[in-house]
């Protein structure tokens, strides 16, 4: 059962107006759709919902998430893989389902996506996914020792691990707020 409150639409205002308009107007919004980011009455989504409570620390998180998702050196590929395996760690359903799309139209296939979702390593042929699917798995396990570093970096450069690491806490924090919140 849910923990937390549903904003619909048209009781919002204030901060909390301006923020729903920055999500269900920003570049989630934009360009194909591979998940809702709201519900059929217009009350947002997953996570988003949730930024709502604390509008200052929800514009925030909205506008990082924005950022680790359109204004990063990761590839498509690179950034849904890290993704899933965040969402696998976390066992978060709606990041699992909403990525698992967004995945599809980047290029990762079933078996890929099942993988991913099961722990598995899909077979990927191109280095940088593979260096950011072995330093995601160390993130979300705890730590990236010596040996996971020198394989990953290169392929991978400095700014690059960076961004990645910036993505699996922007998405680890989501899983959070929704297992706390039971979203």
């Amino acid at each position: 059962m849910a923990r937390q409150r549903r904003f619909s639409p048209d009781e919002l205002t204030g901060e909390r107006r301006r923020l729903y308009q920055a999500i269900t107007s920003g570049p989630r919004s934009r360009g194909p759709q591979s998940f809702a980011l709201t519900d059929a009455d217009g009350a947002l989504r997953g996570p988003f919902n949730g930024f709502l409570l604390a509008p200052r620390l929800g514009h925030a998180l909205q506008e990082l998430g924005a950022a680790v998702r359109y204004a990063t050196a990761l590839s498509a590929r690179e950034r849904e893989i890290a993704i899933l395996v965040v969402a696998a760690s976390w066992d978060s359903a709606f990041e699992q389902e909403a990525h698992e799309s967004v995945g599809r139209a980047a290029g990762l296939t079933g078996t890929d996506l099942a993988d991913l979702r099961e722990g598995r390593r899909p077979p990927l042929d191109d280095a940088r996914e593979s260096a950011c699917l072995t330093l995601t798995r160390a993130l979300v396990d705890g730590d990236v020792d010596d040996a996971t570093w020198a394989a990953c970096v290169p392929p991978l450069d400095q700014e690059t691990v960076f961004e990645l690491t910036t993505l699996v806490g922007y998405y680890a924090t989501l899983a959070l707020q929704m297992r706390a919140f039971r979203v």
